[in-house]
């Protein structure tokens, strides 16, 4: 069994401040999307997680647990992972970020047999040559790894990713469309229209 994390805990420079996981697509959340998306992987979750550092109570609707980072400063999605990693009870952790609408349907199973056939302790997305971090299956053993990560000031996802050896699960280009900015939004609803 593993849990899953949504990561909502970023400030949303982009989006204009807004807490980007409450912004409305098509009536709906960001972080609702989020959650259906993995309700569509087909695993049973001991837990979804929430990592979120603002609306709280909000996001307690989309989420068993609703976590603040540990960390001060706001340091990023480590900083989530991290809080996530903390809490978990489960040997694996599946992360995603809650601006991604529509979620590969095998993002899960193909995560979990990566790390099943590697041996690695971390598994990441990648698309048509770039890599997306922050849709990850992490192992709960990477929580020492990850507080000295951040102990030395480090916040980039896929460098402490590449530290750590984590194996790269190829995906097709279309699946990962995040949504930045405001922008963004209103294309995806346009899109979605037609």
């Amino acid at each position: 069994m593993i849990s899953a994390l949504i990561l909502a805990g970023g400030q949303g420079r982009r989006m204009g401040g807004v807490d980007k996981g409450l912004v409305e697509l098509d009536g709906r959340p960001l972080v609702a999307w989020v959650r259906a998306g993995l309700a569509a992987q087909g695993v049973a979750y001991d837990r979804v997680y929430v990592s979120a550092n603002r609306h709280g109570d909000l996001y307690r609707a989309w989420g068993d647990v609703v976590l603040p980072d540990l960390w001060p400063g706001q340091p990023g999605p480590l900083a989530g992972m991290h809080a996530g990693l903390s809490a978990c009870t489960t040997a694996l952790l599946l992360v995603v970020p809650c601006d991604v609408p529509r979620l590969p349907p095998d993002l899960a199973s193909r995560l979990v047999t990566a790390l099943e056939d590697s041996g690695a302790a971390a598994a990441y997305a990648s698309s048509g040559g770039r890599a997306h971090p922050a849709f990850c299956l992490l192992s709960t053993s990477l929580l020492p790894a990850l507080d000295a990560c951040l102990s030395r000031g480090q916040r980039r996802v896929f460098d402490w990713l590449r530290s750590v050896a984590a194996v790269e699960v190829e995906f097709a280009a279309s699946c990962f469309v995040n949504l930045n900015t405001p922008e963004d939004v209103a294309a995806w609803s346009a899109r979605a229209a037609h």
